[in-house]
């Protein structure tokens, strides 16, 4: 594996939170390109400025929903194009740990046909990133949920549904093994999972990489995400109809439970006039 590697963000707003994680990126892994792709956002270009190991790309918003799904694919492809060999996704929430980008590097190396995933820090509100970005392992406290592997060491045969796309890595082999994100899902929910399902389904080991850790900056959010109910149903029956069984249960069943609604053989109805309401 060479040093070939590229970040890849999306991003619609968060512009505070892109030029954090572009700071601490430049200041960690200086030299490193990054694609980011703005989902319907013209002011992306000026938020990110002149910076020749940057490229922006564009992709039209969706009607429907953020096209998420779309705007990763594209982004890889962006990345895959210039000739990355390994490509690391990286949530504009989120910014790099200090060993971020050469974790992954390493575990491309002993780990090439794998679906690489870290341990992501949520931080709490009132906490900013430090100045010095190298003080981050300071804040570490990863998702409980997630395997945190230590420094150096891989945690293969990872449970599939348990895949992010906040902080990922693939190379490009892997990458065309796996085809991309379907594009399908448009708007929240589902698409990651997805993923990993493609992934169980087509020989790709989930690999947990320690000392990969990302630092997700805070912003308010709803749980359940109420605000986002229309697009979990329907990337919820996407899914449904793709793999046979209903992603997201937790959240489905509580929309059910508040009467926003009703589950019927296949199918998810939202009930009338229930659906307003919530952040993202």
């Amino acid at each position: 594996m060479s040093d070939r590697a590229t970040v890849v963000t999306i991003v619609k707003g968060r512009h505070d939170h892109l030029r954090e994680q572009r700071r601490v990126l430049r200041s960690l892994a200086p030299g490193t390109p990054h694609v980011v792709v703005a989902m319907g956002d013209a002011a992306i270009d000026a938020v990110v400025g002149p910076d020749d190991r940057t490229t922006v790309v564009h992709v039209d918003d969706d009607p429907r929903g953020l096209p998420l799904a779309k705007a990763r694919n594209t982004g890889v492809q962006t990345a895959l194009a210039a000739g990355a060999e390994l490509v690391v996704l990286l949530d504009v929430d989120c910014v790099p740990g200090p060993g971020l980008v050469d974790a992954y590097r390493r575990a491309a190396e002993r780990a090439p046909d794998a679906l690489l995933a870290g341990p992501v820090t949520y931080l709490r509100e009132g906490v900013r990133v430090p100045e010095d970005p190298h003080d981050l392992t300071a804040l570490r406290a990863p998702h409980a949920a997630r395997p945190d592997p230590p420094p150096g060491e891989l945690v293969r045969g990872g449970d599939h549904d348990l895949f992010w796309s906040l902080s990922c890595a693939v190379t490009a082999s892997t990458w065309r093994t796996l085809g991309g994100f379907h594009e399908g899902y448009v708007g929240y929910g589902a698409e990651d999972t997805d993923l990993g399902r493609v992934a169980r389904a087509r020989g790709v080991d989930l690999v947990w990489v320690g000392g990969a850790d990302a630092y997700h900056q805070f912003h308010p959010v709803s749980h359940p995400p109420v605000g986002h109910l229309e697009d979990i149903v329907r990337n919820a029956t996407t899914f449904h109809e793709r793999w046979g069984e209903w992603p997201m249960r937790g959240w489905l069943d509580e929309f059910e439970r508040r009467g926003l609604l009703r589950l019927e053989g296949s199918r998810l109805i939202v009930l009338p006039d229930r659906a307003g309401g919530g952040g993202a």
